[in-house]
């Protein structure tokens, strides 16, 4: 993915709690360059002292909206307002929403037929809807560092889950050649166009090669590259 991108995010305050704010930006610079930082809430509420430090930290901008009526979110309507009015300056070539709301399924996919990249981040609870309508959808849960991480070791096939498995399996097939082996970085691409929340992190692993490795499903080759001194690393089926 070309880091080199300008996205602009915008952020819902209503939907994601403050402990994440730092973990979830730097997360987002692997993506693009976050030239554009909204995060959209009633600012006059009290209790939000805890947010100040944390937007001066991170450049991130307070857009105020106060709540008009008691029933009708109207951050989420200053978000898609905003985000049009992005879109058609042509300051950025995508998009990071951050909510948990599935009010904006419909954003997401308008600013993707408009030819823009769009990363979704939100909480676990986030409906699939918005989910699958961003290129590439992260669960905050795994964004925050813990004090005490499992080893990988340690993590189960049963932890992965057999779902998971199925997709890695079928997507090799999918752009395998005659001898059933597939390039690493183009299986996960195409995983990521399945199921956009897919994530190694989710099971536990830093990376998918490791996440690959600890199923016992699939042969791993690493193969000299020519313009590199990294190795190419192709998958099969076992």
């Amino acid at each position: 993915m070309d880091t080199n991108l300008n996205l602009a995010v915008l952020i819902d305050g209503d939907n994601i709690p403050s402990a994440y704010i730092g973990e979830m930006i730097e997360e987002i610079t692997k993506y693009g360059n976050p030239t554009i930082k909204r995060i959209y809430w009633d600012w006059t509420r009290p209790g939000l002292k805890k947010w100040k430090n944390l937007l001066l930290e991170n450049a991130i901008t307070p857009i105020q909206q106060y709540g008009y009526t008691t029933w009708k979110n109207a951050t989420d309507s200053a978000m898609i307002i905003d985000a049009m009015d992005i879109l058609y300056s042509e300051k950025v070539h995508g998009f990071c929403l951050v909510s948990s709301d599935s009010d904006f399924t419909r954003l997401a996919t308008r600013l993707r037929e408009a030819g823009k990249l769009v990363i979704g981040i939100g909480e676990k609870k986030t409906p699939n809807p918005f989910v699958v309508a961003c290129d590439k959808f992260v669960y905050i849960e795994i964004l925050k560092k813990q004090t005490q991480k499992s080893k990988e070791s340690s993590i189960s096939v049963d932890t992965i889950g057999a779902k998971e498995i199925a997709l890695i399996s079928s997507t090799i097939n999918d752009i395998s050649d005659e001898d059933g082996w597939a390039f690493l970085w183009d299986v996960w691409g195409l995983i990521q166009k399945k199921q956009p929340s897919f994530d190694s992190r989710n099971y536990g692993f830093e990376k998918l090669t490791p996440l690959i490795k600890a199923t016992w499903k699939f042969e791993i080759e690493q193969r000299d590259n020519s313009k590199s001194r990294y190795k190419l690393i192709y998958v099969r089926n076992l």
